[in-house]
């Protein structure tokens, strides 16, 4: 726990500074909040084959396996479009602070994602997961934000690839659950188990307190400003539009290849386990035990990813986690996928693919050292908002692929195309290895 050390000594190292009992609670706050939200984002992708399996007869429909990948990526997308629709937190949180607006989207997507529990047929989860979309969206913003700016400089880097584990932990949390309380009691359940975030809101309004710097920043005259000018068009103004544009493509391509895998890595490693022999109970504990694999090995390059920005800069450490992306997704989907025994193969490389998925890790540390506090929660909800109405279209470009071609490996493959371009995107992103958070 970090405090200068300045006794004198020439060879002395620097101690950490230490966390105040308000920086650790409000950091178990917003990580548990990123935790259950990523154990949301993932309860639909393993059940989604058994719940539209139960409600397409319910709205009319076959329930073919081509007509459940389908209307699953029809779904996906809508849910994508409401997660894309988030950016409203940012403005609202840089406007009324950062713990509150926080509670608020975890209140939202746990309530939704309940409410997921009770459908009848596929337009009622539907709209379900849409406003349960709405919500999730906007935690990592805030969260990233309000971490970011309560942390000491000297440990806020590390901070964020510790909060990114969190979704992580979550698509562990879901495997786990779906391989015990879904398995024995139905897709239902699961979506019950997504409303627990409840409990957690409360807790977060009640118990963390709001960042230092959000205060200093709203008594500063240039705060007014920007709420007189709105700080949406502060982000676009001269000095910001250059820095908002890239870190929102280079967030698309994220968003893009983190989606076609997990939302298609359940519904691959069943076709596989089915292929190999195993029964349909087995082969979706499998598909449980694969989203576990993947969650380690996604939570290893969280924590792999800041000391590796800290010593080679921002911009080499993200190429490195796109063309491992790239490499993993096609050697994945796009060879072991159709190989005569390719389950093992297919799990093994998905742990590969979870490691350079911790790509997300540097936009929680790279995107707040880009804006200022009064327009950062803004900045940070619009960049991730604006990626996930692309990957809502890509995702149903998907599922049309995947109905045409009758397999779902060589489009998902495809997708690492998107990050060979991404590499092109990164030189023009700022490189702030060794500056300090901007006030």
């Amino acid at each position: 726990m970090e405090t200068l050390n300045n006794a004198g000594t020439m060879g002395a190292r620097a101690r950490r500074t230490p966390l105040t009992r308000a920086q650790i609670t409000g950091f178990w706050g917003a990580w548990a909040g990123w935790t259950l939200d990523g154990m949301d984002s993932v309860i639909y992708a393993l059940v989604m084959a058994p719940a539209l399996t139960e409600l397409l007869p319910n709205s009319g429909y076959k329930a073919t396996p081509a007509t459940i990948g389908l209307v699953g990526s029809i779904l996906f997308a809508l849910f994508l479009v409401g997660w894309g629709l988030s950016f409203i937190w940012g403005p609202l949180a840089d406007r009324f602070g950062r713990t509150k607006v926080l509670a608020a989207t975890i209140f939202m997507f746990a309530v939704f994602t309940g409410l997921a529990a009770t459908s009848h047929t596929i337009w009622e989860l539907g709209l379900y997961r849409f406003l349960a979309g709405v919500g999730i969206g906007g935690e990592w913003a805030l969260a990233g934000t309000y971490v970011a700016e309560a942390w000491p400089e000297d440990r806020r880097k590390m901070g964020a690839g510790y909060l990114q584990t969190g979704y992580y932990t979550g698509f562990f949390l879901a495997a786990a659950l779906n391989y015990t309380v879904g398995a024995h009691y139905g897709w239902r359940s699961m979506f019950l188990v997504g409303a627990v975030p409840v409990i957690v809101s409360i807790i977060v309004l009640l118990r963390v307190k709001e960042s230092d710097k959000w205060r200093q920043a709203e008594s500063r005259v240039e705060a007014a400003v920007a709420r007189r000018k709105g700080p949406l068009s502060e982000i676009f103004s001269p000095r910001y539009v250059k820095r908002t544009t890239v870190a929102a493509v280079l967030l698309t391509v994220a968003i893009i290849g983190l989606w076609a895998g997990a939302v298609y890595e359940p519904a691959a490693v069943i076709q596989l386990a089915l292929k190999s022999g195993m029964s349909q109970p087995n082969a979706v504990r499998m598909a449980s035990i694969a989203t576990g694999v993947l969650s380690i090995g996604t939570i290893l390059g969280c924590l792999a990813l800041p000391p590796m920005a800290e010593m080679m800069g921002r911009r080499k450490t993200l190429a490195i986690y796109f063309a491992g992306m790239a490499l993993a997704i096609a050697a994945s989907f796009g060879w072991a996928f159709y190989l005569p025994g390719g389950l093992v193969p297919f799990i093994a490389l998905l742990f590969v693919l979870g490691f350079f998925g911790g790509n997300f890790t540097m936009f929680s540390l790279w995107l707040p050292e880009q804006f200022e506090t009064r327009v950062r929660a803004t900045a940070f909800a619009f960049c991730t908002s604006v990626g996930r109405f692309v990957g809502a279209g890509v995702n149903f470009l998907l599922g049309a692929a995947v109905l045409h071609m009758g397999t779902l490996g060589v489009p998902v493959a495809l997708t690492a195309l998107v990050f060979v371009a991404g590499l092109f995107v990164i030189p023009f992103a700022p490189e702030t290895r060794g500056e300090v958070l901007p006030q």
